[in-house]
């Protein structure tokens, strides 16, 4: 049987498949432990039904890509939206140790990488494909890299990336943990802010003030106007605001890669529109002649990047993994010791040699290795067990939403054009 799906059916099935990983990860802990998303929970699955029922010849399976580079490059020019200069520079000197600390890793992860391709006599691309895209840059970015690697001549180059990305992610969860408490322990750290407690009130969701206020229909009617005053509440004027910023950076954009491209150099699409999404927001910042929607602009950045995850787990031709399990294992083994020995000598004594700095080796580890939201796991089990860390939940979470992306696409564009 041969099942081929235009947009619309992809775009139904994507969120069947997204609802699915959505109702997994409720009823599985260990998928909520790992910070494993429900895009990629549901579409692993898929892809594995896929390979199970293709093997068996029973059934082949094509979907339409459409939907999938739309979202893709929505994705992508939200992240430059969010690459405030103001912000990071309101972040002082941690935050630039850190970003600093990143890049390193960036360059290293791929060092590393490429160099051990040479002793399976691998396309160095595969050291790309099992470095900073699936480590550092997670599913989202490998699934954006992955048809690229497969232009310039890595067979398989998406699904070895989101193969990788998924390991990194148990692996990030796995390892930050006992990093973080190893040198705890070793070095006698304590917290600092051992007292500090968050004020409830401060720490309660919007969406909760808002149902708190309900049984006062009046009361509630005043604090919804209050949160559009401020511009904390989606309407319909700012979204469309957004969109309008980052449709016409997506458009922008591509001129840019086209120009890039035209020279001679390897430069997607999304990258551009990622570039001109940070102008338009950086312009904001420094001139305030147009206000900015960041709120708005991750709502649309996160509806793309869910569907386009989906879309690209369940296009995964899991059987073609088969030749190459022996040197991924060696190569996504070997980045996992360094990325454990990285975060215990280099995070730790860069960013401090304090309990803070232990805690941000922890975070580091799941970034590094996953997703922000594993830093946040990793740190948040470490504070629970020794205490809070105020400075290392806002130098970690900056990085991750901020810097990571857009130093890691900026230095992989480098690496492919030397490769090729």
């Amino acid at each position: 049987m041969s099942l081929n799906l235009n947009i619309y059916q992809t775009l139904a099935a994507a969120i069947i498949v997204y609802y699915v990983g959505v109702f997994l990860r409720v009823k599985l802990g260990f998928l909520r432990k790992y910070c494993i998303p429900a895009p990629v929970v549901g579409g692993i699955l898929f892809a594995i039904l896929n390979c199970v029922l293709y093997t068996n010849g029973i059934w082949t399976y094509e979907q339409d890509t459409t939907m999938q580079n739309i979202c893709m490059m929505l994705f992508f020019t939200s992240v430059g939206y969010t690459a405030s200069l103001s912000l990071i520079k309101r972040g002082g000197v941690l935050v630039f140790k850190m970003a600093v600390i990143t890049t390193v890793l960036i360059l290293c992860q791929n060092i590393i990488g490429v160099g051990l391709t040479s002793v399976f006599d691998l396309n160095p691309l595969m050291g790309l494909a099992t470095g900073s895209i699936p480590l550092v840059g997670g599913h989202a970015t490998s699934a954006a890299f992955g048809p690229v690697l497969e232009k310039i001549g890595l067979e398989n180059g998406t699904t070895i990336s989101v193969a990788a990305a998924t390991f990194g992610l148990v692996a990030g969860g796995i390892i930050g943990g006992p990093v973080g408490e190893r040198l705890v322990h070793k070095f006698d750290l304590h917290s600092s802010a051992a007292a500090e407690r968050l004020d409830p009130a401060a720490a309660q969701p919007e969406v909760e003030k808002l149902e708190a206020a309900a049984a006062d229909k009046e009361k509630a009617h005043e604090a919804i106007e209050q949160e559009q005053k401020s511009g904390q509440t989606i309407n319909n004027h700012r979204f469309m605001n957004a969109m309008a910023h980052l449709f016409l950076a997506m458009g922008l954009g591509t001129l840019v890669s086209n120009f890039f491209v035209s020279v001679g150099l390897v430069f997607p699409a999304y990258i551009g529109s990622m570039l001109v999404a940070a102008v338009i927001r950086n312009i904001a910042d420094f001139t305030h002649v147009y206000p900015v929607y960041q709120r708005e602009s991750e709502v649309l950045g996160n509806l793309g990047l869910t569907i386009f995850l989906t879309c690209v787990l369940m296009s995964l031709k899991l059987w073609q993994l088969g030749a190459l399990a022996l040197p991924m294992i060696v190569l996504l083994l070997t980045q996992t010791v360094f990325m454990a020995l990285f975060a215990y000598f280099i995070v730790y004594r860069t960013m401090g040699r304090n309990y803070e700095a232990a805690v941000m080796s922890s975070g580091v580890c799941g970034f590094g290795l996953g997703a922000t939201p594993n830093a946040i796991a990793n740190m948040t089990a470490m504070t629970e067990l020794f205490g809070p860390a105020p400075t290392a939940f806002f130098v970690i979470p900056l990085i991750g939403s901020l810097i990571i992306d857009p130093v890691n696409a900026s230095i992989l564009m480098i690496f492919i054009n030397i490769l090729i």
